[in-house]
C-alpha cells in the first residue's frame, strides 16, 4: 500500500507550502531522541561507500546482527525494510489462508491482496482493551495457516508476554506465525517477550531497525526463522536490496553493544514518562479516551462530536500531523493515533488536543 501510512511530511509540506523540516510529526512513529549519536558521526565518515555496489547479499550485516542477538546466521536474512519481507512472504511460502490479529497494520492485509490470497481479520474489541484472549485466539486460528500477529500492536499499542505467544505457537504446530517485533525495543524489558531464540519451527519473526534507531530512510530488516524458510525466501530476495550505507550504519550499531543498550535503556525511560506526562495532561479531556499502550504511541477516541477528520485537520493547520485512524479495520473516524516526541512538543500537542476535545 504506497498510501495510507503515517509519515507524510513530503506531501504534507507541497500543500502547505512549507518545508518539510517544519511540519512537527507525530504520525510516525520512530524514536522521538533521533539516532544514536555516534551513529551519525559514524555514517557521515562512511558516506564514500555509495560510489561501489554494496555486498550482493548483505552477509557480513547478518553475521553481526546474528552475534548480537544470539542467534544462527543461518536462520536470518536481512531486507529492504521489514515491509519486503511482509510483502514476499505471501507469495513465497504458498500461503492459502490468513489470519490477522486486528485492529493492526494494513500492510499485511495488502500483501496478501496482491498475491490473491484469502485472509480473514480476528479482531480485538475496544471492550477487551484491543487485546484479545489467547485461548479465543487458538480457537479462532483453526483453518487458516497462516496467522499475522504485530506485537506489540500498531496502532493500539498492546503487548502479548513472550508466554502467551509461545503458548499459542506450541498450541498450533502445523499453523505459520508471523510475528512482527517492530515496536518490541520501545517496552520495558522488551527482549523477555521476543520469540527470537526460543527454538520454535512454526514462528517467523519480522525485525525493524526504523522505528528504535529513527533510521527510516535508510531501509532496513531483518527476517529470523527456520532454515528451510529463510532458504525459500531466499530465492524471492532482489541482489543488493540492502543499500551499502545501510549495511555499514547497522553493522555499526550490532557491533558496538554497551552504547546500543544505554540509547535503548534512555528511549525507553524517555517512552515510560512521556506516556505518563502526555496521560496526566489530558486525564480532564471529556471528549477524548486514551488508552493504555506499551509502545512509543498513544491510541485515543474521540467520544464527543469531533471525528478524526476535523481533528486531524485542525492540528494540520498549525503544522502537526497525527495519525487519523479510519483505515484501520476494527477501528472508526472516531480514532486517532498520537506518536510521542520531545517533552515540550508532547505537552503542547496534549494542550491543544485538550482544547479541542472540549469544543
Amino acid at each position: 500500500m504506497l498510501n495510507g501510512h503515517g509519515g507524510n511530511i513530503y506531501d504534507i509540506a507541497h500543500r502547505l507550502g512549507c518545508m518539510p523540516s517544519e511540519i512537527i510529526d507525530m504520525s510516525s512513529n520512530v524514536n522521538p531522541l533521533g539516532p544514536p549519536p555516534g551513529l551519525v558521526n559514524f555514517l557521515k565518515q562512511k558516506i564514500n561507500v555509495i560510489t561501489a555496489l554494496p555486498q550482493v547479499d548483505a552477509n557480513l550485516l547478518v553475521l553481526s546482527f546474528a552475534d548480537r542477538y544470539g542467534v544462527d546466521p543461518a536462520t536470518v536474512l536481512a531486507g529492504n525494510g521489514s515491509t519486503q519481507f511482509i510483502y514476499s512472504i505471501p507469495l513465497a511460502l504458498g500461503i492459502k489462508r490468513a489470519l490477522i490479529l486486528g485492529p493492526t497494520y494494513a500492510d499485511y492485509a495488502d500483501a496478501c491482496s496482491m498475491h490473491n490470497i484469502y485472509f480473514e481479520y480476528f479482531i480485538a474489541r475496544e471492550s477487551q482493551g484491543f487485546k484479545a484472549d489467547i485461548n479465543l485466539i487458538k480457537k479462532g486460528v483453526k483453518g487458516f495457516d497462516t496467522v499475522f500477529i504485530c506485537n506489540p500492536n500498531n496502532p493500539t499499542g498492546t503487548l502479548y508476554t513472550g508466554a502467551e505467544i509461545e503458548s499459542l505457537c506450541r498450541a498450533l504446530p502445523d499453523t505459520c506465525f508471523v510475528i512482527d517485533e517492530s515496536y518490541l525495543p520501545f517496552v520495558t524489558a522488551g527482549d523477555h517477550d521476543s520469540m527470537m531464540g526460543r527454538g520454535l519451527p512454526n514462528v517467523i519473526i519480522l525485525n525493524s531497525m526504523s522505528k528504535i534507531f529513527r533510521i527510516s530512510g535508510l531501509r532496513i530488516g531483518f527476517i529470523i526463522a527456520s532454515k528451510s524458510v529463510i532458504e525459500t525466501l531466499t530465492h524471492y530476495s532482489l541482489p543488493w536490496s540492502v543499500n551499502a550505507l545501510a549495511q555499514a550504519g547497522v553493522r555499526y550499531l550490532m557491533e558496538h553493544k554497551a552504547e546500543v543498550n544505554a540509547f535503548i535503556d534512555q528511549t525507553q525511560e524517555l517512552i515510560e514518562n512521556e506516556k505518563n506526562r502526555f496521560a496526566e495532561k489530558l486525564e480532564n479531556a471529556t471528549g477524548l479516551k486514551l488508552f493504555a499502550s506499551t509502545a512509543s504511541f498513544i491510541l485515543a477516541k474521540l467520544v464527543n462530536r469531533h471525528t478524526a477528520d476535523t481533528i486531524c485537520q485542525a492540528l494540520l493547520h498549525e503544522k502537526i500531523l497525527i495519525r487519523n485512524c479510519s483505515n484501520f479495520k476494527g477501528l472508526s473516524n472516531r480514532f486517532i493515533r498520537i506518536s510521542l516526541k520531545d517533552s515540550e512538543t508532547n505537552l503542547m500537542v496534549a494542550e491543544k488536543l485538550l482544547n479541542l476535545s472540549l469544543q
